[in-house]
């Protein structure tokens, strides 16, 4: 399977750069040790079959296995046209050595750098961190920067979002408008792990793309309530991260199926096994439907689910040329397990 074969889609930003992003990208948390350590081989067996199904979106983060995805990157891309190439990563995040016992993300992300994450969404703390990517990614240049996680699930409560989304607009938002003037970089967006805060980022600034992780899949589409419509009309694109939920989407309401980073609840359980029943009465695997049913929206331009082995890699590629029946869809609508306003694919 090539890119040609799932698909591209062209999006043009706001000062008129176009980028072409395969409707499949590659998200490179899993690859930088989350949840478990991945060898440097298989990171790069991993890349490369991502390569070789015609991924040509590659995102990524300082967070990420604290430079180890941008590193890996690095090696990754050397070598290969860049001009082929669409490369996101973000900022809102500096790295800073510290004690081992002392760095970021113990138990999320294994066996990586001593670093701890310094929260810096001002314009001096953004130029600094766009410097140091480029460094670990071994780039001249970055296609997208992303603010980072000025959200609830990041910082704990509204109150503490809105003071980072202050400090973002106060700041870090005029670097990103800079850089993107000055054409070091195509476009500008966030990051964002709930469709309201990504809301009221578009209508605070003027930003070209969102980075919305699970928040509009096959199991949740209230996005569609006003974020989604405020897209359209403004011409911004999403990239749709987490399209399975953090799993359960893959694997099915097994228990212990992850939701949200989190054992599944019972509700959820129950409405996936639903969604789930109808998707196999049509001969269509749940992942299958899960994978596709985002990029029914015309605003979204690319799906990137990610994975930590070749294998994985190849799954998403096979299911996204899965073909799916208008009447899966439609049952879904009159079961009420899918939003009637929601566009789905052709």
């Amino acid at each position: 399977m090539t890119a040609r074969s799932f698909g591209t889609r062209a999006f043009t930003s706001r000062l008129g750069a176009r980028l072409d992003f395969t409707v499949l990208g590659f998200g490179s948390a899993p690859v930088a040790n989350l949840y478990r350590a991945v060898s440097e081989e298989t990171a790069d067996l991993t890349l490369t079959a991502a390569w070789d199904v015609g991924c040509r979106y590659f995102d990524t983060a300082p967070l990420y296995g604290l430079g180890l995805a941008e590193t890996r990157l690095n090696r990754f891309l050397r070598g290969k046209p860049r001009q082929e190439v669409v490369l996101s990563t973000k900022v809102g995040r500096l790295l800073r050595l510290c004690r081992p016992e002392e760095r970021t993300g113990i138990g999320k992300f294994f066996d990586t750098p001593s670093r701890r994450e310094v929260f810096d969404y001002s314009y001096d703390g953004v130029m600094r961190s766009v410097e140091f990517s480029l460094e670990r990614l071994g780039v001249d240049a970055i296609d997208i920067l992303y603010a980072h996680d000025v959200d609830i699930f990041t910082h704990g409560s509204k109150e503490a979002s809105d003071r980072r989304i202050a400090e973002l607009m106060d700041g870090g938002y005029r670097a990103l408008e800079k850089l993107r003037g000055e054409g070091l970089v195509k476009a500008i967006g966030a990051g964002i792990n709930e469709w309201q805060v990504a809301e009221t980022l578009a209508r605070a600034g003027d930003f070209d793309l969102f980075l919305l992780a699970g928040r509009y899949t096959l199991l949740e589409q209230e996005a569609l309530t006003s974020f989604l419509p405020l897209c359209v009309e403004r011409g911004i694109g999403v990239v749709l991260g987490g399209p399975y939920n953090s799993g359960i989407l893959a694997s099915g309401p097994r228990p212990g199926a992850f939701y949200n980073y989190e054992p599944a609840p019972a509700h959820i359980l129950d409405r996936v096994a639903r969604i789930e029943q109808i998707c196999a009465s049509h001969k269509v695997r749940l992942a299958e439907a899960a994978l596709r049913f985002p990029l029914g929206h015309p605003n979204v331009v690319s799906v990137i689910p990610g994975g930590q082995a070749a294998h994985e890699v190849t799954r998403n590629a096979e299911i996204m040329g899965a073909q799916i029946p208008q009447a899966l869809w439609e049952e879904l609508k009159a079961e009420r397990l899918l939003r009637e306003d929601a566009p789905v694919p052709a």
